[in-house]
């Protein structure tokens, strides 16, 4: 069986433009009370400044009355200064929550940037492994009747730390016989591009260690959720998933395959111009067996970090944010298990809406997941990235 995925080669005319997110905390609630001045008539300036109205003669009146014009005026003056720290407070507030926002993005770019080399593999919505075309199988294995899966892969990223704008290609080199692999040439390269210009990402959803959920929209009726994965106990490894998911009449939303790549980084970005070869430090993973129902089943708990989506809320940059608690129910049976602990679920509820998650079990007990949440009418309603435990006391 040949694999589900067509290659396209993707550009965009030119870089993004940064969206600033900036929203203040801190408002003015401090107002000068004219209305009580005007209400007192000709003893409002004494009240506000403490004084009880009393009969005086004339000079002494007017005396009084310009030390209190005098002292009301100092007060507006204090006011508006007072106000006018509040604004600058406010601008300051709000600067930071913009600073925040180009930090993270930084730390995303140098984590994301580099040479990211290993294995990819093309599965079934069932989980069965698709085995390579028998035309790029080299003849050897061919005599010996082994069968291969695994693609060996490239994955060179550069993204620009002050703009929103990431480019990778996804390489697939002809496999090759023992440490040959240091000489293979490419069969096949998928070169993508993320900004704000390029028409074919609906979303990018990005966290500071490296992870991100991209949206692609290759047809009209046909897209690709890309999740990717860093393993945040080891930030030079890393998992990609790629389903690929049929749209039906604007609502019904059919998982047509997925493929899977597990990834190491292997040096600064160099555009692909130096394969790592027999020097990754993985190996083939398609053919192996799959993760245990067991070790994801029970009730899971841990961070969420999440972005919505909705028609006041656009752009196709997004931060993960937040601290949400989320628990989970797994009972390993809805849930597609593939090879080195990694699994998959795409599922309609009762109210129409499909939910996609990935997930990989970091340890035992530890696991890393994503998810898209998709309407009823297949629009995209949250992106989320959570670092889950399972509670050992409830295991089924």
């Amino acid at each position: 069986m040949t694999s589900f995925f067509s290659v396209n080669v993707t550009t965009s005319p030119s870089p993004c433009i940064l969206q600033q997110r900036c929203f203040s905390t801190l408002s003015s609630s401090t107002h000068l009370p004219h209305s009580s001045l005007q209400q007192k008539g000709k003893f409002g300036a004494f009240l506000l400044l403490g004084f009880r109205p009393f009969s005086f003669n004339w000079r002494r009146r007017r005396t009084l009355m310009c030390a209190a014009n005098q002292d009301a005026k100092e007060a507006v003056k204090e006011i508006g200064e007072i106000d006018g720290l509040i604004g600058v407070m406010g601008e300051v507030d709000s600067h930071q929550v913009h600073d925040k926002s180009i930090e993270a993005w930084s730390q995303f770019s140098g984590r994301i940037s580099g040479e990211w080399d290993g294995f990819g593999a093309d599965f079934s919505k069932q989980g069965k492994v698709i085995e390579l075309p028998e035309s790029v199988v080299p003849e050897a294995y061919r005599e010996w009747e082994v069968k291969v899966f695994d693609w060996q892969t490239q994955c060179p990223t550069l993204a620009d730390p002050k703009d929103h704008v990431i480019q990778y290609r996804s390489v697939q080199l002809l496999p090759t016989v023992g440490c040959e692999a240091d000489a293979a040439t490419v069969y096949s390269s998928d070169e993508r591009k993320v900004s704000v210009e390029n028409s074919e990402v609906n979303a990018f959803a990005y966290q500071s260690s490296g992870s991100y959920v991209a949206v692609w929209q290759k047809k009209d009726d046909l897209i690709e959720l890309e999740y990717c994965l860093i393993n945040p106990q080891d930030f030079e490894s890393r998992v990609r998933f790629i389903q690929r998911i049929c749209v039906l009449n604007n609502t019904e939303m059919e998982l047509q395959g997925i493929r899977v790549f597990r990834e190491q980084w292997y040096g600064p970005f160099r555009n692909g111009d130096q394969l790592g070869g027999c020097a990754i430090r993985d190996s083939a993973f398609a053919s192996t067996a799959p993760m245990i129902s067991s070790d994801i089943a029970g009730i899971w708990q841990g961070s969420k970090a999440v972005t919505t989506f909705d028609t006041t809320n656009t752009g196709i940059f997004r931060e993960l944010l937040g601290d949400e608690t989320q628990k989970s129910v797994r009972d390993g049976e809805n849930n597609v298990l593939l090879p080195k602990q990694l699994w998959f679920s795409f599922e309609q509820n009762k109210v129409g809406e499909t939910l996609s998650e990935v997930g990989w079990l970091l340890d035992h007990g530890k696991a890393i997941t994503s998810s898209c949440l998709f309407s009823s009418t297949a629009k995209l309603k949250e992106i989320s990235i959570a670092l889950e435990t399972i509670a050992l006391e409830h295991v089924v």
